[in-house]
């Protein structure tokens, strides 16, 4: 006996019970305790890999000699960890993964239940007491570093742009309230990282998303949602702080919606805005930053889609003194970017244009922008009787969203200014109709409005598109007529490839319906037709409809057959 204590007198917890118990080589044990150290890693970990004892029969051995449950973390969920129950850096240090809280008490997963040190150190830290439950070292590791990829992690990247942010826009007082918290520099790089991977990446919104067990962020890139990164959820409020206070938010109110803006320049001193929404969810604020990019009202006419066509249509109209020119399409469909383009050209300096918007999503030079405010009274209606004392040429109305509006943007097309508006239906035939449910008399619509354009964005096709076989009455059935089956151009469809991410589409293509009105559909109007029968009059004039628009593109090879029939299957 006195043999055995001098054996292991140089060694304690589970390397000494291994050797007492006949399963090590007392210089193996202390060649696997001097690594640990060494490596900054653990015992268990080490005699592992000196392939002295397999894991599985270490945590066998463990177990039974230290009387402490196991569990195979192959089967576990790893949904279900507590993420906030202790700091994970802590946990990474100490070698424990905590496996769910029930009131006062922890249990963590061990190779090392004779690790104290590290225990004592996780029961101070959570505040709980902890329960030691055995695991093998091979499970436990790899699911150890999985939940503790930092920020750190996360940041190295190839290179990329410089980026700053316009601090000009933050408020010092929300700042020095704030704390160190959201001023933890890995948060901070972090967020840069992630705007500027969107900016890089073309995406119009930033989603960031906080769920029971997990924070997940998503950017929507040529109208699809997609994940980019999940990040731990321990950080969720710093990053929420952080997002709050660089868009002048309330960092203290969690309890309401808030809204707000901020910038980001880049190396090439190209700014961008971003538009920031806050909104209380079960779990935490979900935050969703647009991206307002100011080159997109800048493109040019040419690069929105519009047929050649179309384009002389919608040009001949707006350059009209007076009247109104209307935009419509549902939410995400580009009517702001077609409506700024529009007035990017009719910008002169001889040219008096007023915009009332909610809100002005891109600033415009030369032009007055005004942020409708409902609370402050200041609403769509109330802008619009202001431009009129203005001295206007054209005026822009955000959304036409009311009967008492309507009528202001018709008598001001009706008294010498050319209006440009916005509507939500599906299809301009409709969008007079809409008017008239509003209640706009007959004769004003017929006698103000000049032109209709609705839009859809369909997602364009990557250069590694591939040609398709599609069914001949499939063809039909989706809109082609039989003369322009006749093989003189290729259906192609979505590949895959790392400039498009496997995705197969590339950016996005608008699809147009532009509808002139009449003589023959102001008679229409005036007449109270519906929608069908001032959609019929406008296909006999030759106004190709959002579908027929659609299948041309497919026809030129831009986009799919099924991104058209997707998006005009209203």
């Amino acid at each position: 006996m006195a043999e055995d204590v001098a054996v292991t007198s140089n060694l304690t917890g589970l390397a000494r019970a291994l050797v007492q118990a006949g399963h090590l080589a007392e210089a193996d044990a202390k060649a696997a305790v001097t690594l640990a150290k060494d490596n900054g890693t653990s015992f268990p970990e080490e005699v592992v890999n000196l392939q002295k004892i397999s894991a599985p029969d270490l945590a066998k051995f463990t177990s039974v000699a230290f009387g402490s449950p196991l569990i195979d973390l192959a089967t576990f969920d790893a949904s279900y960890i507590p993420q906030n129950a202790m700091d994970f850096k802590l946990a990474l240090t100490h070698r424990v993964v905590p496996l769910f809280k029930r009131g006062s008490r922890l249990s963590v997963a061990t190779a090392d239940p004779t690790n104290l040190l590290g225990l004592e150190a996780i029961r101070f830290q959570s505040g709980l007491t902890i329960d030691p439950v055995l695991a093998e070292v091979t499970k436990l590791i790899p699911l150890l570093r999985e939940l503790t990829i930092s920020i750190e992690d996360a940041l190295k990247t190839d290179g990329g742009e410089e980026y700053d942010y316009d601090f000009d826009t933050l408020s010092a007082s929300a700042e020095t309230a704030a704390g160190d918290d959201v001023e933890d520099a890995p948060v901070v790089k972090f967020l840069q990282k992630i705007l500027v991977d969107a900016i890089n990446e073309g995406a119009s919104d930033i989603h960031f998303e906080p769920y029971e067990k997990f924070f997940r962020i998503r950017f929507r890139v040529d109208g699809s949602l997609r994940d980019v990164a999940r990040p731990p959820l321990v950080i969720k409020e710093k990053i929420a702080s952080r997002l709050k206070i660089i868009s002048r938010l309330n960092i203290a109110e969690k309890r309401v919606p808030q809204d707000g803006r901020t910038k980001m320049v880049l190396s090439n001193s190209r700014a961008i805005d971003f538009r920031v929404s806050s909104l209380p969810t079960m779990h935490g604020e979900k935050i969703v930053m647009r991206i307002l990019d100011p080159t997109s009202a800048s493109l040019g006419i040419e690069a929105l889609g519009y047929e050649e066509e179309q384009k002389e249509v919608l040009m001949n109209a707006v350059k009209r003194p007076y009247g109104m020119v209307l935009v419509t399409g549902p939410t995400g469909s580009g009517k702001t970017v077609s409506l700024y383009t529009c007035l990017n050209i009719l910008n002169k300096p001889g040219i008096n244009i007023s915009t009332a918007e909610d809100p002005a999503e891109i600033s415009l030079a030369g032009i007055n922008q005004v942020n409708v405010d409902d609370k402050a009274g200041l609403t769509f209606a109330s802008a619009l009787r202001a431009f009129l004392r203005q001295d206007p040429d054209i005026i822009m109305v955000g959304e036409i969203r009311d009967l008492e509006t309507a009528e202001i943007a018709v008598k001001a097309a009706q008294t010498g200014h050319l209006v440009l508006s916005t509507l939500h239906t599906n299809d301009a035939p409709q969008t007079l109709t809409r008017l008239m449910n509003m209640g706009v008399p007959l004769f004003n619509i017929a006698s103000s409005v000049l032109l209709i354009t609705a839009q859809r964005l369909g997602r364009r096709l990557c250069s590694c598109k591939i040609p398709i076989d599609v069914p001949r009455q499939s063809l039909l059935n989706a809109g082609f007529k039989e003369e322009e089956l006749d093989g003189s151009w290729t259906l192609f469809g979505p590949d895959g490839c790392g400039k498009c991410k496997g995705s197969g589409y590339k950016g996005r293509v608008g699809i147009y319906q532009v509808m002139p009105i009449s003589e023959e559909i102001q008679r229409l109007t005036m007449a109270g037709a519906t929608a069908l029968d001032i959609a019929n009059q406008a296909a006999k004039e030759g106004v190709k409809t959002l579908r027929e628009s659609g299948l041309l593109k497919v026809k030129q090879g831009i986009t799919s057959l099924d991104e058209v029939l997707n998006i005009t299957n209203d």
